[in-house]
């Protein structure tokens, strides 16, 4: 793949007191691994390598992988330079991936015991679907469904004079916000801007997709998985693709993000949902998969501590054939641009020219990474919401 451009933007470094990741790996992580030992019965022995990875990321020096860990010689490759330095020193996309590996080693994910590929976040994720909040976003995203299937449904506004078919985007847009890592620090914001709409961008390249393939790199799981489906199935209805293919993660990975056991999940609730047109979303679904007209797909990569520019050959061979590929949720956005603190007018545009297919991106805003802002708006942002970066109350829609 080309190489990312790094012009003039600096990378976003992992330990920098008084900035967005360190307050990451000493104020969340806390949290986190409360959570993560709340959630399953772990032996002693569990719980202390947890708390040893919590130290060490916190204020110590990087340790590669134990020598029976599976995928020892690709982290060899990955963390080349890193061992022995300073956690505080590695970027933060690296970093934040790193902790998560290292996590599901310290809770047995990879060993030959009863754990082994036991999902540590899975507790809090199966607790999302079963609340009155899930029935009721279902039901609504029923609704909203029916009316994108009905003519003239393209146009017509239904709801802040977007059309049915725009509120399924923005559904899945704000969707992000039900990321549990998120919620660790911040519950949900107010939802108070949308800092770039290429919505229309996006729509006309999907009416011009003529039966073909749209990829969707799926984000987090539980309720935020809801309406990426339900847009599926849109898509693969009224939305005219013959096939809509969902890249999943490998394994568990930051908190929340979905893995096929948590595809199949929502797909149940959906199937056994009390309200007709929910169930029938549900049961469209479960027989498109059946069909090979929505395809779960993984790989490795998606599991890595690197930006799309360093996409394997295999992987952006399957990508290169999809009229579109719609990226979901922050993680995705920063391997998409890059990493880095680029002036936020930055051309979009320009940082994903290299990427194999039309790229989209639906991304709430949780990190510090900001790119393809009109002239002024970031600095106007900085005056009166300093938090505008993190806070997860903007989003964008970007096309190119």
């Amino acid at each position: 793949m080309t190489d990312e451009p790094t012009r003039d933007a600096p990378p976003i470094l992992a330990g920098v007191p008084g900035t967005f990741p360190h307050s990451v790996f000493h104020d969340r992580h806390p949290k986190l691994i409360d959570q993560v030992i709340a959630g399953r019965p772990y032996a002693s022995a569990q719980r202390a390598a947890l708390h040893r990875l919590l130290a060490q990321s916190a204020d110590g020096v990087i340790e590669r992988p134990g020598d029976d860990a599976p995928d020892l010689a690709q982290w060899l490759i990955w963390g080349r330079g890193l061992w022995g330095r300073p956690w505080a020193e590695a970027s933060f996309l690296w970093a934040e991936s790193y902790f998560y590996r290292r996590l599901l080693g310290a809770v047995g994910y990879f060993g030959p015991g009863v754990w082994r590929g036991v999902d540590p976040f899975e507790p809090k994720k199966s607790a999302e679907l079963d609340g009155p909040e899930a029935a009721a976003e279902m039901a609504a995203l029923a609704e909203l469904s029916a009316a994108a299937e009905s003519p003239g449904a393209q146009g017509e506004p239904v709801r802040g004079g977007r059309s049915a078919r725009d509120g399924l985007l923005v559904a899945a847009l704000w969707g992000n916000q039900a990321d549990l890592g998120f919620q660790l620090t911040a519950g949900p914001g107010g939802r108070s801007g949308l800092l770039v709409d290429d919505s229309a961008a996006l729509w006309q390249t999907l009416d011009a997709a003529n039966d073909g393939t749209v990829c969707l790199i799926a984000d987090n799981a539980g309720r935020e998985l809801l309406p990426d489906l339900v847009l599926a199935d849109h898509l693969l209805g009224a939305g005219g693709a013959a096939r809509v293919v969902v890249y999943l993660k490998p394994q568990p990975y930051y908190v929340s993000d979905a893995t096929l056991d948590d595809l199949l999940a929502v797909l149940r609730v959906l199937c056994a949902a009390d309200e007709p047109g929910t169930r029938a979303i549900g049961q469209r679904l479960w027989q498109a998969m059946g069909a090979d007209r929505l395809v779960p797909r993984t790989h490795e990569f998606f599991c890595a501590p690197l930006t799309y520019h360093d996409m394997p050959a295999d992987l952006a061979a399957e990508l290169s054939g999809a009229a579109v590929t719609i990226l979901k949720g922050d993680l995705n956005y920063r391997r998409l641009v890059g990493d880095r603190y680029w002036p936020p007018t930055t051309a979009f545009a320009d940082l994903v020219s290299y990427f194999p297919s039309p790229v989209a991106a639906l991304r709430t805003l949780k990190c510090d990474v900001a790119v393809g802002l009109p002239e002024g708006r970031a600095e106007e942002l900085d005056a009166t919401d300093p938090k505008w970066r993190t806070s997860g109350d903007y989003a964008v829609i970007q096309c190119a």
